[in-house]
């Protein structure tokens, strides 16, 4: 009787079990980290090996913190993650069609618009598919488009803001008519809008710790603990009963960052004048900078941030005029010693007006970081003395990654020796990155410089430029006083355009403006404070107008207008026909070299071969 009631005690556990079991879905593909799991293989890459699913290689800085079943991944947010597949092909068997459970422990150390823990996600304007399980600047969110809702990626976010540093448990589900997301065991939001099968990108990579597409790649900073998918719809009680396991993990302190200090953005010049430099660059923690700098490149002199920062823009007055400077960067966590030291660069300081210098021109570098890193080194090979750029600096100014990624990488090459002049562009969108990542005289939406002989004149061309209105008062006035021998313009719209489709479709009517009619209301302040060069963007191709005055073109004394849009942007194709003001145009990428001295003004323009296939010359 007796073995008979302990069989009966088993056998009801063993049921018990089997049923709690049940009760929650069963992983397509599980990860944890720790010694064991994340190695490295016979290619030197770090990778991790999953408890179940494909295997992911690690790119970027990480290390392993917490012991045994509660160690945890932490990564320094700096081109991190982890490609468990690149493409929807290879991971299809790893992800389910329809119901959808994902889960995962994980903490951030510094926020961002665009987080992501794991998913494969597609966001690229209208073409937006996928589900990635993230977070943005305050929230967990969990996005996911379905085959019968809005054609596009739904976002839901948590109720609760989370702290940096701390701990957290975030579980997505999906049931093809409802998504919900958890954070620690609750149920804290949940939306009807997406319903049906996943529809899911061909070309994007399943990826941990990083929110990534063909054309960004944001990269976690923060801790990973257990991930999971599964193919099933978890019920309130057992993702209550996930958080139970490592409970205590959400009620430990934040937890300081662990990692290394890393550039996001290697030094770069701005607004270099005779007696002085700008130096930025952004840190993957708030840092103590420091430039040191001199005549050698022992650079004995040095200059620090007064308080811990990420973007760092240091300010070298009392400089001599056109003269070589050494400098290199230190970036130190309050307290410690140097962690982090850039290679040593050099500059020059701003001529004095007899002295001839170069420029390079480059606008509409966008997303395109193969073309403009090209023509940036190109541009540099022939040492100009600075960067005139009128725009589109990147594909989408409110994403950080697109300054991170695309245009300060590629372009690092020319800017880390010269200085850049920059116009707002319609890409921008007036986004606080830009403002963040310039340092130019107030309101840096406009300005005004000189080097050498020459005046520059810096209008934001998304703005109004009514006669009446701030910027048109400001550059009359401007206009007016300067006693430069060249007066050079730069702003991003054109004026005149013989674009096919911008200003009016010619290939179906005959009808169009040529060029902006809005901005072209500068152009009488142009003739008559004698404007030597426009330069404009907007227009992916090369275009150079005749001396044009009062609506004609004539031989000379009047301000020729060039389009240089071919910086990496998609190219476009001028109209069929040959407007008045055309003098040249040309379907390509390309830069443009101006070489000034004295009275006489050399420009030559080479396509992406390095090729010359425009020049001119102006004689004052």
């Amino acid at each position: 009787m007796r073995n008979i009631i302990i069989v009966l005690i088993l056998n009801l556990l063993v049921c018990h079990l089997n049923l709690h079991a049940h009760d929650g879905p069963d992983p397509l593909a599980r990860w944890r980290f720790n010694d064991r799991t994340v190695t490295t293989n016979d290619k030197s890459q770090a990778e991790v090996k999953a408890i179940l699913g494909p295997n992911g290689t690690i790119s970027g800085t990480y290390r392993i913190v917490g012991e045994l079943a509660e160690s945890r991944l932490s990564l320094s947010g700096v081109d991190s993650g982890i490609t468990l597949t690149e493409n929807y092909e290879t991971a299809k068997a790893f992800l389910p069609r329809q119901d959808l459970t994902v889960s995962a422990w994980i903490s951030i150390t510094r926020s961002q618009p665009w987080g992501g823990i794991v998913g494969l996600v597609k966001d690229n304007g209208n073409d937006e598919s996928g589900w990635i399980l993230g977070y943005d600047e305050q929230h967990f969110t969990f996005a996911l488009r379905g085959s019968t809702g809005p054609q596009r990626l739904t976002y839901l976010a948590s109720r609760t803001k989370y702290e940096l540093g701390k701990i957290y448990h975030v579980t997505g589900v999906y049931d093809g008519s409802i998504m919900q997301i958890f954070v620690n065991g609750k149920l804290e939001s949940s939306s009807a809008d997406q319903s049906g099968e996943i529809v899911y990108p061909e070309d994007s990579p399943l990826m941990i710790g990083a929110y990534r597409d063909d054309n960004e790649f944001n990269s976690h900073a923060g801790q990973l603990g257990e991930i999971a998918i599964y193919e099933a719809v978890a019920k309130a009680a057992w993702v209550e009963h996930e958080f139970s396991h490592y409970e205590t993990l959400a009620s430990l302190p934040p937890a300081p960052n662990d990692q290394p200090v890393e550039f996001v953005i290697e030094p770069y010049l701005q607004f270099g004048a005779k007696t002085g430099m700008t130096v930025m660059w952004k840190t993957s923690q708030p840092t103590i900078g420091v430039v040191h700098y001199g005549e050698t490149d022992e650079c004995p002199r040095k200059i620090r941030d007064k308080e811990p920062t990420v973007i760092h823009e240091l300010r070298i007055e009392g400089l001599d005029s056109q003269t070589q400077y050494f400098y290199r960067t230190n970036s130190s966590k309050p307290g410690e010693a140097d962690v982090l030291s850039s290679e040593i660069s050099t500059f020059q300081t701003a001529v004095e007006a007899d002295t001839p210098f170069a420029f390079a021109v480059i606008s509409d570098t966008q997303g395109n970081p193969k073309v403009s890193g090209k023509l940036a080194e190109f541009a540099w090979g022939q040492r100009p003395s600075f960067l005139l750029h009128p725009g589109d600096l990147v594909d989408t100014g409110t994403r950080d990654d697109h300054w991170t990624q695309h245009f300060f990488p590629s372009m690092n090459k020319l800017i880390r020796y010269v200085p850049f002049y920059p116009v707002l562009g319609n890409h921008e969108q007036n986004a606080r990155n830009y403002f963040d990542y310039v340092s130019l005289p107030d309101p840096e939406y406009y300005y005004d410089f000189e080097f050498g002989n020459t005046h520059f004149f810096m209008i934001d061309s998304n703005r109004n430029v009514d006669p009446g209105s701030e910027q048109y008062l400001w550059l009359e006035a401007n206009l007016a006083k300067s006693k430069a021998t060249w007066k050079i313009v730069c702003h991003h719209h054109p004026p005149y355009s013989s674009d096919e489709n911008d200003y009016g479709n010619l290939w179906k009517t005959n009808k169009g403006t040529r060029g902006d009619l809005r901005i072209r209301q500068l152009v009488g302040l142009y003739e008559k404070y004698d404007v030597d060069i426009v330069w404009n963007g907007h227009i992916h191709s090369y275009e150079r107008t005749w001396p044009i005055k009062e609506g004609n073109s004539v031989e000379k004394d009047a301000p020729i207008y060039m389009i240089t849009g071919g910086g990496g942007g998609g190219l476009e194709t001028p109209g069929p026909i040959r407007p008045f003001f055309q003098n040249t145009v040309r379907h390509g990428h390309h830069y443009t070299m101006v070489r000034i001295n004295h009275g006489m003004l050399e420009l030559q323009v080479y396509d992406l071969e390095n090729r010359l296939f425009d020049q001119l010359i102006i004689e004052k």
